[in-house]
């Protein structure tokens, strides 16, 4: 028989039980979707490996010609080589794009987050950063629509473009307005986890506001916004159909802005569904592909490096 203390012990230790079981599986859960994550992210980067290695290794072509032969006339057939495989009309398309880009985008994208951090907090919490926010989930397909259908004829129109208004700068406009957001969003949430400490001593010492804001206040959030911009430039890369639409896709390097030319992710969106599955032009394609996931490994890495900087700031 069980006295009346006993069955209370019983009665109590029946809801622990179910919280420990309930932990216990959300635990085990989250642990899977780590770890399936994981071999997923092993296994996209083994086949991009076993198939973008395959230029070099099945048709002997070098890594050097790869990159900076400009020379891109690979053989459409499974058995035959002996073409050209160098991607570097589309590396340097890639590159220049994105670092223009990136020029144009940055300094807009801070002046944004300062505003909505500093200059007008409540406006831009209620506001500004959420319709910012908004343009994160806008469909790539829809920029290039209005790159295609407002800003080529613009450009065309006024700077006399040679090719329609199809150019570099096109595409880069197109991709600065693309990453903007994600830019801005996370500059400004860095600059919200500089602590109010350190605005409170530059105030204390006798410093404007503005020197606060630029002496103070962005030196301290620095480690977030260089993380933000490399988001930014991580996405810009990754982008193809937007910039598919207004790049003007041509096998050349560009004489300048307002030519066109073409990048990688545009190369192989264009291609891939056309080439014969193991040809020489099919593994070069998956080569474009394996030096895009080469070039996001990349851009994680200095996101963790520079992240690692601002821990224990934002607390």
């Amino acid at each position: 028989m069980l006295d009346s203390k006993s069955l209370g012990t019983v009665k109590k230790s029946i809801p622990e039980r179910r919280l420990f079981y309930k932990e216990y599986m959300g635990r085990s859960i989250v642990t899977i979707c780590g770890l399936f994550m994981i071999a997923l992210t092993v296994s996209i980067g083994a086949f991009l490996i076993y198939k973008g290695t395959g230029t070099f290794t099945r048709y002997g072509h070098s890594v050097f010609e790869f990159l900076f032969s400009a020379e891109w006339s690979p053989m459409d057939s499974g058995t035959q080589s002996g073409g050209g495989v160098g991607a570097a009309i589309y590396i340097f398309g890639s590159l220049l794009t994105c670092g223009i880009a990136l020029a144009i985008a940055a300094p807009f994208s801070l002046a944004a987050a300062i505003f909505i951090t500093e200059i007008s907090p409540k406006l831009g919490a209620r506001l500004i950063q959420p319709a910012v926010e908004i343009f994160v989930g806008i469909p790539s397909v829809v920029y290039g629509w209005v790159g295609l259908t407002v800003l080529v004829p613009f450009i065309r129109d006024t700077f006399h473009a040679p090719m329609g208004g199809y150019s570099v700068l096109a595409a880069s406009i197109v991709l600065a307005v693309m990453i903007f957001p994600t830019i801005t969003t996370v500059a400004a949430d860095s600059i919200r986890c500089v602590p109010v400490m350190y605005r409170e001593a530059a105030y204390g010492l006798g410093s404007t506001r503005w020197q606060t804001i630029y002496r103070v206040t962005i030196p301290a959030a620095a480690p977030g916004i260089i993380t933000g911009i490399v988001l930014g430039l991580s996405r810009a890369f990754g982008e193809a159909l937007a910039v598919a639409m207004v790049i003007g896709k041509t096998r050349a390097f560009p004489a300048g802005l307002l030519y066109p030319t073409n990048n990688l992710t545009a190369a192989i969106a264009a291609d891939m569904g056309n080439s014969a599955d193991g040809g020489e032009h099919n593994l070069a394609l998956w080569s474009m592909a394996l030096l895009l996931f080469l070039i996001s490994m990349l851009f994680i890495m200095v996101i963790h490096m520079v992240s690692k900087k601002q821990e224990g700031v934002c607390e």
